[in-house]
């Protein structure tokens, strides 16, 4: 492979400090990588050489504008991987993937889809009133459940979103923490909090949130409630209990719809209670109207050492 223009700058841009980018792609793929000037030799199984070529050749594109760093030759290494199981997935859903790229446009930033569950997730969001994407950490669940919600909004879908999570986390109750209930809280809905910010900036959510267009709320104030004309998220699922998981998704009112997201492998709820995730899995697999995407460890979008512990993890919960 012989990469053009041949210009010092950009080579070394592409290879990293002791050639770092390469030893990562190497390390992911399984492969060699033999470099003289602007000649490259990735060898190993033909699969894997390939993905390494395709890979290199996305690099060098983007040491003409900016200057590469471990997380974009992870990210470049990822979105192949997901093209590949792209054709796989869509044919299970009817679809060729490839000929409908998800994206979103939100008022600050474009979101787009990367790999086929990601694509899965918010067309299953678009298609159904109730959507669960179960998964690990990192996989984007949330994020694109809120720049769903964001886009329903924006399209006059809903007429408000309601975010929801329990306030369970780690074993800590809300009781020790300091301050008012809001300030107790809070943290616990920071995530998305900040994806708002991310996708339609700090003022503009600050304004729909005193409008009560948007409201950030932990799952104890969702009972009694009946939610007409809503984009409901329930984040963090797997910390609900049977009871709670029943009361949230019985609150979906007219022309509405809700989204489940969680982690059935990080459940923090009390030794022996069940999770509510986990039940809603068993209870409504085969109910119409309602939909599961599953996220796996080769769908995590942050820094390549999370993937790898997820996988040791799923590895160790497999073998005891």
């Amino acid at each position: 492979m012989v990469l053009e223009p041949a210009d010092n700058n950009r080579l070394a841009n592409l290879c990293g400090q002791f050639d770092e980018h390469l030893r990562q792609i190497e390390r992911r793929l399984d492969v060699e990588i033999a470099s003289r000037g602007n000649r490259f030799r990735v060898t190993g199984r033909p699969g894997a050489a390939e993905v390494g070529g395709d890979v290199l050749l996305s690099l060098f594109a983007m040491t003409d504008h900016e200057r590469l760093d471990p997380e974009h030759v992870h990210m470049t290494l990822q979105e192949s991987f997901m093209d590949n199981a792209e054709e796989a997935v869509a044919d299970d859903v009817g679809e060729v993937a490839n000929d409908e790229i998800i994206t979103i446009q939100t008022r600050r930033k474009l979101i787009r889809a990367r790999g086929a569950n990601q694509s899965l997730f918010m067309r299953e969001i678009r298609n159904h009133d109730l959507a669960f994407g179960v998964g690990p950490a990192g996989t984007g669940k949330t994020y694109l459940a809120v720049a769903s919600a964001v886009d329903a909004l924006e399209n006059e879908e809903v007429r408000r979103i309601v975010l929801v999570r329990p306030a369970v986390e780690a074993g800590e109750r809300l009781g020790f923490l300091p301050g008012d209930l809001s300030q107790k809280v809070d943290p616990y809905l920071r995530p998305m909090y900040d994806a708002l910010y991310d996708m339609i900036g700090a003022e503009r959510v600050t304004q729909l949130i005193d409008r009560n267009v948007i409201e950030v709320a932990p799952l104890a104030f969702m009972r009694g409630r009946s939610l007409n004309e809503s984009f409901v998220i329930l984040d963090e699922a797997q910390n609900t209990s049977i009871e709670q998981m029943k009361m949230f998704l019985t609150r979906i009112g007219f022309g509405s719809r809700a989204v489940v997201t969680g982690d059935v492998t990080q459940v923090d709820l009390p030794n022996g209670q069940m999770s509510g995730l986990r039940n809603a899995v068993d209870v409504l697999q085969d109910v119409e109207g309602v939909s599961f995407t599953w996220f796996t460890p080769q769908d995590v979008v942050r820094h390549e050492l999370v993937q790898r512990i997820v996988q040791a993890y799923e590895k160790n919960d497999r073998s005891g």
